[in-house]
Protein backbone atom coordinates (compact mmCIF):
# COMPACT_ATOMS: atom_id res chain seq x y z
CA UNK A 1 0.00 0.00 0.00
CA UNK A 2 1.32 3.36 -0.78
CA UNK A 3 1.81 6.40 1.48
CA UNK A 4 -1.02 8.13 -0.15
CA UNK A 5 -3.62 5.08 0.28
CA UNK A 6 -2.39 4.89 4.02
CA UNK A 7 -2.80 8.19 4.26
CA UNK A 8 -6.42 7.67 2.83
CA UNK A 9 -6.83 4.78 5.40
CA UNK A 10 -5.85 6.75 8.13
CA UNK A 11 -8.58 9.64 6.95
CA UNK A 12 -11.06 6.75 6.94
CA UNK A 13 -10.81 5.19 10.05
CA UNK A 14 -10.74 8.48 12.23
CA UNK A 15 -14.14 9.52 10.10
CA UNK A 16 -15.68 6.06 11.23
CA UNK A 17 -14.66 6.40 15.09
CA UNK A 18 -16.34 9.77 14.80
CA UNK A 19 -19.30 9.33 13.41
CA UNK A 20 -21.32 7.86 16.57
CA UNK A 21 -20.15 10.86 18.60
CA UNK A 22 -21.51 13.11 15.75
CA UNK A 23 -24.25 10.99 15.32
CA UNK A 24 -24.71 11.30 19.60
CA UNK A 25 -23.95 14.95 20.16
CA UNK A 26 -26.06 16.57 16.98
CA UNK A 27 -28.25 18.95 18.03
CA UNK A 28 -27.30 19.11 21.62
CA UNK A 29 -25.70 22.34 22.89
CA UNK A 30 -21.89 22.07 24.17
CA UNK A 31 -20.45 24.91 26.01
CA UNK A 32 -17.17 25.80 25.92
CA UNK A 33 -14.70 27.84 28.28
CA UNK A 34 -12.16 28.94 26.18
CA UNK A 35 -8.53 30.67 27.98
CA UNK A 36 -5.13 29.51 28.58
CA UNK A 37 -2.55 29.71 25.80
CA UNK A 38 -5.44 28.54 23.17
CA UNK A 39 -6.53 32.22 22.96
CA UNK A 40 -2.42 33.43 22.96
CA UNK A 41 -0.48 31.18 20.36
CA UNK A 42 -1.67 31.92 16.70
CA UNK A 43 -1.71 28.13 15.54
CA UNK A 44 -3.90 27.09 18.48
CA UNK A 45 -6.18 29.77 17.60
CA UNK A 46 -6.98 28.61 14.41
CA UNK A 47 -7.36 24.99 15.24
CA UNK A 48 -9.66 26.03 18.12
CA UNK A 49 -11.72 28.53 15.60
CA UNK A 50 -11.63 24.78 13.19
CA UNK A 51 -12.89 23.03 15.69
CA UNK A 52 -15.82 25.27 16.83
CA UNK A 53 -16.99 25.79 12.87
CA UNK A 54 -16.37 22.25 12.21
CA UNK A 55 -18.92 21.52 15.02
CA UNK A 56 -21.91 23.83 14.13
CA UNK A 57 -21.48 22.24 10.53
CA UNK A 58 -22.08 18.43 11.79
CA UNK A 59 -25.24 19.72 13.90
CA UNK A 60 -23.69 20.49 17.50
CA UNK A 61 -24.73 24.22 19.44
CA UNK A 62 -21.08 25.15 20.53
CA UNK A 63 -21.05 28.11 23.19
CA UNK A 64 -17.88 29.88 23.73
CA UNK A 65 -17.41 31.92 26.75
CA UNK A 66 -14.03 33.03 26.80
CA UNK A 67 -11.70 34.92 29.61
CA UNK A 68 -8.78 37.41 28.84
CA UNK A 69 -6.82 37.69 32.01
CA UNK A 70 -3.56 38.20 30.63
CA UNK A 71 -4.80 40.98 27.93
CA UNK A 72 -6.34 43.22 30.81
CA UNK A 73 -2.89 42.61 32.40
CA UNK A 74 -1.25 43.94 29.13
CA UNK A 75 -3.06 46.86 28.73
CA UNK A 76 -3.21 48.09 32.61
CA UNK A 77 0.50 47.97 32.24
CA UNK A 78 0.58 49.79 28.81
CA UNK A 79 -1.32 52.88 30.61
CA UNK A 80 0.56 52.59 33.50
CA UNK A 81 -2.41 51.48 35.93
CA UNK A 82 -1.07 49.20 39.05
CA UNK A 83 -2.91 45.65 39.19
CA UNK A 84 -3.49 44.25 43.04
CA UNK A 85 -4.79 40.28 43.45
CA UNK A 86 -6.55 39.22 46.59
CA UNK A 87 -6.54 35.37 46.83
CA UNK A 88 -5.96 35.10 42.92
CA UNK A 89 -8.59 37.43 42.29
CA UNK A 90 -8.05 41.20 40.62
CA UNK A 91 -9.00 43.89 42.88
CA UNK A 92 -10.99 46.09 40.38
CA UNK A 93 -12.37 49.64 40.51
CA UNK A 94 -13.89 51.36 38.02
CA UNK A 95 -11.07 52.85 36.15
CA UNK A 96 -10.37 49.10 35.55
CA UNK A 97 -13.49 47.81 34.99
CA UNK A 98 -13.99 50.17 32.00
CA UNK A 99 -10.51 48.91 31.07
CA UNK A 100 -11.84 45.40 31.53
CA UNK A 101 -15.41 46.17 30.07
CA UNK A 102 -12.89 47.36 26.68
CA UNK A 103 -10.49 44.37 26.81
CA UNK A 104 -13.10 41.66 27.18
CA UNK A 105 -16.37 42.88 25.34
CA UNK A 106 -14.19 44.53 22.46
CA UNK A 107 -10.44 43.52 21.99
CA UNK A 108 -10.91 39.92 23.15
CA UNK A 109 -14.22 39.44 21.57
CA UNK A 110 -14.27 40.59 18.15
CA UNK A 111 -10.65 38.62 18.18
CA UNK A 112 -12.51 35.39 18.72
CA UNK A 113 -15.42 36.25 16.21
CA UNK A 114 -13.41 37.27 13.41
CA UNK A 115 -11.21 34.32 13.98
CA UNK A 116 -14.28 31.97 13.87
CA UNK A 117 -15.58 33.56 10.50
CA UNK A 118 -12.20 33.69 9.13
CA UNK A 119 -12.60 29.73 8.93
CA UNK A 120 -16.11 29.97 7.99
CA UNK A 121 -18.48 30.16 10.79
CA UNK A 122 -20.82 32.70 11.54
CA UNK A 123 -20.36 33.86 14.94
CA UNK A 124 -21.59 36.77 16.89
CA UNK A 125 -20.23 38.39 20.15
CA UNK A 126 -22.18 39.37 23.47
CA UNK A 127 -21.43 40.92 26.80
CA UNK A 128 -23.55 39.89 29.66
CA UNK A 129 -24.92 43.08 29.14
CA UNK A 130 -26.76 42.34 25.69
CA UNK A 131 -29.91 41.00 26.12
CA UNK A 132 -30.09 41.49 30.27
CA UNK A 133 -27.68 37.82 29.59
CA UNK A 134 -26.19 37.73 32.78
CA UNK A 135 -27.26 39.56 35.97
CA UNK A 136 -24.52 40.06 38.54
CA UNK A 137 -23.87 40.63 42.16
CA UNK A 138 -21.26 42.01 43.88
CA UNK A 139 -18.53 39.39 45.21
CA UNK A 140 -18.04 39.78 48.95
CA UNK A 141 -14.38 37.82 50.23
CA UNK A 142 -14.59 37.88 53.96
CA UNK A 143 -11.45 36.11 55.75
CA UNK A 144 -11.24 34.88 59.45
CA UNK A 145 -7.73 36.01 60.79
CA UNK A 146 -6.54 33.90 63.78
CA UNK A 147 -5.89 36.93 66.03
CA UNK A 148 -9.71 38.24 65.59
CA UNK A 149 -13.22 36.65 66.03
CA UNK A 150 -14.90 39.18 63.11
CA UNK A 151 -14.31 38.19 59.76
CA UNK A 152 -12.90 40.76 57.83
CA UNK A 153 -15.07 42.03 54.55
CA UNK A 154 -12.59 42.38 51.77
CA UNK A 155 -13.91 44.90 48.93
CA UNK A 156 -12.72 43.51 45.60
CA UNK A 157 -14.26 46.80 43.68
CA UNK A 158 -15.89 45.53 40.53
CA UNK A 159 -15.20 42.02 40.81
CA UNK A 160 -18.58 39.51 40.54
CA UNK A 161 -21.05 36.48 40.85
CA UNK A 162 -23.38 35.40 38.54
CA UNK A 163 -26.86 36.31 40.00
CA UNK A 164 -28.83 34.74 37.10
CA UNK A 165 -28.81 34.38 33.28
CA UNK A 166 -31.72 34.70 30.94
CA UNK A 167 -30.44 32.69 27.78
CA UNK A 168 -33.04 33.74 25.14
CA UNK A 169 -30.45 36.01 23.20
CA UNK A 170 -27.71 32.74 23.37
CA UNK A 171 -30.80 30.34 21.76
CA UNK A 172 -32.07 32.74 19.70
CA UNK A 173 -28.22 32.62 17.91
CA UNK A 174 -27.68 28.92 18.64
CA UNK A 175 -30.76 28.05 17.14
CA UNK A 176 -29.77 29.81 13.87
CA UNK A 177 -27.12 29.53 12.02
CA UNK A 178 -24.87 31.69 14.42
CA UNK A 179 -21.85 30.55 17.25
CA UNK A 180 -22.56 33.00 20.43
CA UNK A 181 -18.96 34.12 21.52
CA UNK A 182 -19.96 35.71 25.53
CA UNK A 183 -17.57 38.10 27.39
CA UNK A 184 -18.07 37.08 31.11
CA UNK A 185 -19.07 40.66 32.49
CA UNK A 186 -22.53 41.56 33.91
CA UNK A 187 -24.51 44.07 35.16
CA UNK A 188 -25.82 44.36 38.55
CA UNK A 189 -28.84 46.00 40.21
CA UNK A 190 -27.39 48.57 41.14
CA UNK A 191 -26.63 49.55 37.02
CA UNK A 192 -22.81 48.95 37.60
CA UNK A 193 -21.04 46.70 35.48
CA UNK A 194 -19.16 43.32 37.30
CA UNK A 195 -15.85 41.22 36.04
CA UNK A 196 -16.93 37.53 36.64
CA UNK A 197 -14.65 34.46 36.42
CA UNK A 198 -15.25 32.97 32.92
CA UNK A 199 -15.36 29.43 34.55
CA UNK A 200 -18.35 30.50 36.78
CA UNK A 201 -19.64 31.81 33.84
CA UNK A 202 -19.72 28.83 31.47
CA UNK A 203 -20.55 26.43 34.19
CA UNK A 204 -23.71 28.45 34.60
CA UNK A 205 -24.57 28.83 31.16
CA UNK A 206 -24.03 25.16 30.38
CA UNK A 207 -26.33 24.54 33.32
CA UNK A 208 -29.55 27.12 32.39
CA UNK A 209 -29.00 25.77 28.49
CA UNK A 210 -29.35 22.16 29.44
CA UNK A 211 -26.04 21.39 27.96
CA UNK A 212 -25.01 18.36 27.02
CA UNK A 213 -21.18 18.96 28.09
CA UNK A 214 -19.06 21.45 29.69
CA UNK A 215 -15.71 22.00 28.44
CA UNK A 216 -12.72 24.00 30.24
CA UNK A 217 -9.81 24.24 28.34
CA UNK A 218 -6.70 24.90 30.66
CA UNK A 219 -2.63 25.04 30.50
CA UNK A 220 -2.84 21.35 31.34
CA UNK A 221 -3.51 18.04 30.46
CA UNK A 222 -6.23 17.42 32.88
CA UNK A 223 -6.65 16.80 36.31
CA UNK A 224 -3.57 14.55 37.46
CA UNK A 225 -2.81 12.00 40.41
CA UNK A 226 -0.13 12.45 43.20
CA UNK A 227 2.15 10.12 40.55
CA UNK A 228 1.15 12.41 38.04
CA UNK A 229 -0.90 10.29 35.93
CA UNK A 230 -4.44 11.35 34.36
CA UNK A 231 -7.30 11.54 36.06
CA UNK A 232 -10.61 10.56 34.47
CA UNK A 233 -14.25 9.06 34.18
CA UNK A 234 -14.48 10.56 37.65
CA UNK A 235 -18.19 10.87 40.19
CA UNK A 236 -18.98 13.15 42.30
CA UNK A 237 -17.61 10.73 45.32
CA UNK A 238 -14.71 10.37 44.20
CA UNK A 239 -13.71 13.79 43.56
CA UNK A 240 -14.50 14.99 46.72
CA UNK A 241 -12.27 11.93 48.13
CA UNK A 242 -9.07 13.74 45.81
CA UNK A 243 -10.50 17.11 47.53
CA UNK A 244 -9.77 15.51 50.54
CA UNK A 245 -6.47 13.85 50.47
CA UNK A 246 -4.89 16.69 48.50
CA UNK A 247 -4.63 15.58 45.57
CA UNK A 248 -7.49 18.25 43.69
CA UNK A 249 -5.85 21.83 45.05
CA UNK A 250 -4.85 24.98 44.18
CA UNK A 251 -5.78 26.59 41.06
CA UNK A 252 -7.66 22.97 39.80
CA UNK A 253 -10.10 23.80 42.94
CA UNK A 254 -12.42 26.20 40.99
CA UNK A 255 -12.57 24.54 37.61
CA UNK A 256 -13.32 20.56 39.55
CA UNK A 257 -16.16 22.54 41.67
CA UNK A 258 -17.38 24.26 38.89
CA UNK A 259 -17.42 20.77 36.63
CA UNK A 260 -19.13 19.30 39.88
CA UNK A 261 -21.84 21.81 40.23
CA UNK A 262 -22.57 21.98 36.51
CA UNK A 263 -22.96 17.72 36.63
CA UNK A 264 -25.17 18.30 39.83
CA UNK A 265 -27.26 20.63 37.77
CA UNK A 266 -28.54 18.35 35.12
CA UNK A 267 -25.37 19.31 32.22
CA UNK A 268 -24.53 15.57 31.33
CA UNK A 269 -20.40 15.55 31.61
CA UNK A 270 -18.01 18.10 32.16
CA UNK A 271 -14.63 17.95 30.66
CA UNK A 272 -11.19 19.56 31.84
CA UNK A 273 -9.31 19.19 28.67
CA UNK A 274 -5.57 20.38 27.55
CA UNK A 275 -6.25 23.91 25.63
CA UNK A 276 -2.17 23.23 24.53
CA UNK A 277 -2.96 20.52 22.73
CA UNK A 278 -4.27 21.31 18.97
CA UNK A 279 -7.10 20.63 18.11
CA UNK A 280 -8.13 19.55 21.73
CA UNK A 281 -11.83 19.74 21.45
CA UNK A 282 -12.57 17.25 18.72
CA UNK A 283 -10.08 14.78 20.11
CA UNK A 284 -12.50 14.70 23.91
CA UNK A 285 -15.45 14.82 21.68
CA UNK A 286 -15.32 12.82 19.06
CA UNK A 287 -12.50 10.19 19.52
CA UNK A 288 -12.85 7.28 22.31
CA UNK A 289 -9.92 8.00 24.07
CA UNK A 290 -10.09 12.17 24.52
CA UNK A 291 -7.23 14.39 25.58
CA UNK A 292 -8.69 15.27 29.24
CA UNK A 293 -10.84 14.63 32.59
CA UNK A 294 -13.95 13.82 32.11
CA UNK A 295 -16.35 14.17 35.33
CA UNK A 296 -20.23 13.06 35.33
CA UNK A 297 -22.88 13.31 37.73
Amino acid sequence: MSLKSKEAMNFATVLTEALPYIQRFSGKTVVIKYGGNAMIDAQLKKSFARDITLMKQVGIKPVVVHGGGPQIGDLLKRVGKETEFIDGMRVTDSETMDIVEMVLGGLVNKEIVNLIHRHGGNAVGLTGKDGDLIRARKMILSRNPDVIDVPEIIDLGHVGEVDSIDPEIVNMLSDGDFIPVIAPIGVGEDGFSYNINADLVAGKMAEIMGAEKLILLTNTAGLLDQEGKLLTGLDANRVQALIKDGTIHGGMLPKIRCALDAVSSGVNTAHIIDGRVEHAVLLELFTDEGVGTLIKG
